[in-house]
């Protein structure tokens, strides 16, 4: 079986870059968890925002997920802690303030949003799947956070649904930035095809 390029894996026709979890509630400036907010605005929020204008110049499709709750929190998850500290956080019901992309990233008429109120990734929290079968896509870019838990929840769901998964080191942030390194080095390195923001953009020019 032949390596493919970079360039070929992600080739404009049958990409799409998937922003997670990049709004206020999360990486704002009053996100309910401060440290991982720090280190993804120290990074990777920098590095999206010069990374998604390449994407959509070049015909890359862009879907932002977000997470969403109803005020009540019916119909959202309960079982784990990482759910109660959302409940405790900045409010997340659709159209506030923490549930909205943050304004450096979009969006942009061509890009699509989609919003998801259980689970611990859109994969199976959202029409993800659907929607990037419909636009046909057959690799997709993940950015945004946290290697702590939704991103490799994220990347796991993508390979097991069959598409190829590409990872900008320097676009996804996770607390501490040592454990998020770790992850991407001992993990997702194995299921993804590990890479950096400018040699994306460099194979998308």
């Amino acid at each position: 079986m032949s390596v493919r390029s970079l360039a070929d894996l992600v080739a404009p026709a049958h990409t799409a870059v998937i922003t997670q979890e990049c709004q206020g509630a999360v990486v704002g400036p009053a996100a309910g968890l401060p440290a991982l907010a720090r280190e993804a605005r120290r990074a990777a929020l920098p590095n999206i925002a010069t990374l998604l204008p390449a994407a959509r110049v070049a015909g890359v499709r862009v879907v932002h997920c977000l997470v969403w709750r109803r005020a009540d929190g019916l119909g959202s998850n309960h079982n784990a802690k990482l759910f109660a500290l959302g409940r405790r956080g900045v409010a997340v019901t659709p159209g506030s303030e923490g549930a909205t992309l943050l304004p450096e990233l979009g969006p942009e008429p061509t890009d699509l949003v989609l919003g998801r109120q259980h689970g611990l990734g859109p994969m199976g929290g959202t029409d993800l799947d659907a929607v990037l079968r419909n636009l046909g896509v057959k690799t997709i870019v993940v950015v945004g956070v946290s290697l702590n838990v939704a991103i490799p929840n994220l990347v796991m769901d993508a390979v097991n649904a069959a598409y190829d998964v590409v990872l900008p080191r320097d676009a996804v942030a996770g607390v501490p930035s040592e454990y998020g390194e770790a992850i991407i080095d001992n993990t997702l390195s194995l299921i993804a095809t590990v890479t950096t923001t400018a040699e994306l953009m460099a194979a998308w020019r």
